[in-house]
């Protein structure tokens, strides 16, 4: 017997509700949620005079309570504790129950994984030597998880996805935009009030340090990790406003496209990451042949755009070298301490999110000090073990894999895209930690499962 119509159209509701709602919940993630979970007790309101609107407001000592600003650009562009994202992420995994589809294609090992990694940060959290750092950043990858597995079970089973896109787009445009602001005299704005306070040795020295590096960072906690969130999202969404304008005129769809394309390179740019520079230019390398040329077309594109962006790249940053590159050795250094510390605790590790712990213990004097280990995967096997490496290590880069062989052979250019974000990601939290940022890892986490989850329904954009 066939489904009657509107029964039919009922079961398609649900995952489209939840898509829209998914969509504003990581708009927001992206816009507010940009510091890392183990700062999240740094998150403080804005002191007057100077207008942490633009700094992304994470402090390293506290600020008297008369200092706190109370206007509504504070309200709007400070950051939140990511226990805000928690809460309302549980809302949406009651609504996710509800419109969930449980058959799905996918190798059940490869489902699991995200599963078995989480119960391995439980159990590496029991033998943490440090409560505090442990909870927050064990409540953070839990949130992860689910996340995957929403975007596995209801993302990839949904028609709807116009909301959804035009939602991240918003939340993604608002950080562009802040990093603008910050470019075009935000900076030496802030810079300028923040000298003229009476008291300003009183405010945090992160806030100091940032706003005198001339390096832009939107709402997120430094500059690399807005160009991690420009590696993700890019892509992705200059497919999605691509299609989401199809109805506007060419020239019209042309600007706002470029605009985009230009704003977040721009940002890029200026946020002055060595790394987000690179991987960018790996990724534009893989786009080149994933276009219809001829072969030599091709092979002159892919040599025209090396030249000239490695060129440019060193260029730019022959002062930095000629000075000794001292951000690579210092996170040498710290990938050392974490490699010494897994073999001393390859079993559980030191507990989720306690690398700086160890990390002071076995430090050299003169050495830099860190929270984190600038490296999302060492960081994992410092934290809980050598099995924590390998699951998350199989899991993530092991799931981009596993689609590029089943997901990216269709020519469905979002797809593709979404991949390519994921895939530049993940090339970055090999020096970066892009793991224990929200607004980084919910929303990649998010896209990996819808991507693991689509099959053969569509991305949601295109008339069939």
């Amino acid at each position: 017997m066939k489904t009657p119509p509107v029964a039919r159209s009922q079961t398609d509701m649900w995952p489209g509700i939840f898509t829209g709602f998914m969509g504003v919940w990581l708009g927001f993630v992206v816009f507010k949620l940009g510091n890392p979970v183990i700062l999240d007790d740094w998150v403080r309101p804005t002191p007057v005079g100077a207008p942490a609107a633009w700094l992304g407001g994470v402090g390293s000592a506290p600020v008297d309570q008369s200092l706190q600003g109370t206007g509504l650009l504070d309200f709007l562009f400070h950051p939140v504790s990511f226990v805000w994202g928690l809460y309302s992420l549980g809302l949406l995994l009651l609504l996710g129950l509800k419109a969930g589809r449980w058959q799905i294609s996918a190798p059940r090992w490869l489902i699991g994984l995200p599963a078995a990694w989480l119960v391995w940060q439980v159990l590496a959290w029991t033998q943490s030597v440090d409560a505090v750092l442990s909870n927050a950043t064990l409540a953070h990858f839990a949130a992860c998880v689910v996340c995957f597995y929403l975007g596995l079970f209801v993302l990839g089973h949904t028609r709807s996805w116009r909301l959804f896109w035009a939602s991240l787009t918003v939340g993604f445009l608002l950080v562009l935009w802040v990093a603008f602001t910050q470019h075009y005299g935000g900076l030496e704005q802030i810079r300028r009030e923040l000298y003229e306070q009476p008291n300003w040795q009183q405010f945090p020295a992160e806030l100091t340090k940032r706003v005198t590096s001339g390096r832009v960072f939107g709402t997120m906690i430094y500059p690399n990790a807005l160009a991690g969130l420009i590696l993700i999202l890019l892509p992705p969404t200059l497919v999605a406003v691509t299609r989401l304008s199809g109805n506007l005129p060419r020239v019209v769809r042309g600007v706002i496209v470029g605009l985009l394309a230009y704003s977040a390179l721009a940002c890029l740019v200026w946020s002055g990451s060595k790394a987000g520079w690179l991987i960018g230019l790996g990724m534009l390398v893989i786009l080149l042949f994933r276009l219809p040329l001829p072969r030599t077309l091709k092979w002159l594109s892919l040599g025209a755009v090396l030249v000239v962006g490695l060129a440019t790249f060193s260029i730019r940053y022959a002062r930095y070298f000629e000075r000794g590159a001292t951000s690579v050795s210092a996170r040498m250094d710290y990938w050392q301490a974490a490699w010494q510390t897994a073999l001393g605790h390859p079993v559980l590790g030191t507990g989720p999110g306690t690398f700086s712990i160890a990390y002071h213990a076995r430090k050299t004097p003169e050495s830099e000090m860190t929270r984190l280990c600038h490296n999302d995967y060492l960081e994992q096997a410092s934290d809980s073990g050598l099995m924590g490496f390998l699951l998350y290590t199989g899991f993530f880069p092991g799931t981009l894999a596993y689609l590029y062989r089943k997901r990216c052979g269709n020519r469905d250019w979002l797809v593709f895209c979404i991949w390519l974000g994921l895939a530049g990601w993940a090339a970055q939290g090999m020096v970066e930690f892009g793991l224990y940022i929200p607004a980084l890892a919910w929303p990649a986490f998010t896209l990996l499962g819808w991507l693991l989850g689509l099959g053969t329904r569509g991305n949601g954009i295109d008339k069939p």
